[in-house]
């Protein structure tokens, strides 16, 4: 049976949300741009309740996804394993997830990308340590290879070995390319890469000394 709209209140405590009445009575609340098509005198059934109400899941869903990237760009799994927690639907997550991509508020090779840049500019890693870094956020690997396709391991693990080399230099040879080696493995560096860098920078610091 319809049930008419008698009233349409903006709530005192959140300006974005609308109290619905129906028949006289409180009846639901929504957000403002879901209810921005109701008007006082207007029926609606039992059917169009319902449709209100998935709209207004999806809309609190999106609201959330909003509020989770305020503090800091994320990647799409970690959003949906946000809404997961709230036991968001997977089908509301799905459209929220697909509603953020055409308002261009997620991008995981661009997430990908900038966070190889940033570490590469502030703690240089190898391709290992940023690959299992981007895996854990849930990034694919075809995006992470593309993300790290023209990273210059060789240069970034001069640069971090360069800017850590002077705590060991009070080591002999044998005792710093040991220790070198180890810090630049802790940084995601293979042997291959990690190896030419320490005798590199050994060289130089013997020649400045």
């Amino acid at each position: 049976m319809a049930k008419k709209i008698t009233a349409l209140k903006a709530q005192k405590k959140n300006s974005d949300r609308v109290s619905v009445f129906l028949d006289g009575e409180y009846a639901f609340g929504l957000f403002r741009v879901v209810a921005a098509w109701l008007q006082v005198g207007q029926e609606i059934d039992e059917e169009k309740i319902r449709q209100l109400n998935q709209t207004e899941a999806g809309e609190k869903a999106y609201q959330r996804a909003l509020n989770f990237l305020s503090y800091r760009v994320r990647t799409e799994t970690e959003i949906r394993r946000n809404l997961n927690k709230h036991d968001t639907p997977e089908s509301v997550i799905e459209e929220v997830l697909e509603r953020l991509r055409r308002n261009n508020l997620v991008d995981d090779l661009h997430f990908a990308s900038t966070w190889v840049e940033n570490r590469s500019e502030f703690r240089p890693r190898g391709r290992r340590a940023l690959q299992s870094e981007l895996r854990q956020k849930g990034v694919e690997q075809e995006v992470i290879e593309e993300a790290l396709e023209n990273l210059d391991e060789e240069e970034l693990a001069y640069r971090a070995a360069k800017k850590n080399a002077r705590k060991y230099l009070r080591f002999e040879w044998p005792e710093f390319r040991k220790k070198l080696l180890a810090f630049l493995a802790r940084r995601g560096f293979n042997y291959g890469v990690a190896a030419p860098v320490v005798e590199q920078v050994w060289a130089e610091e013997q020649e400045q000394a």
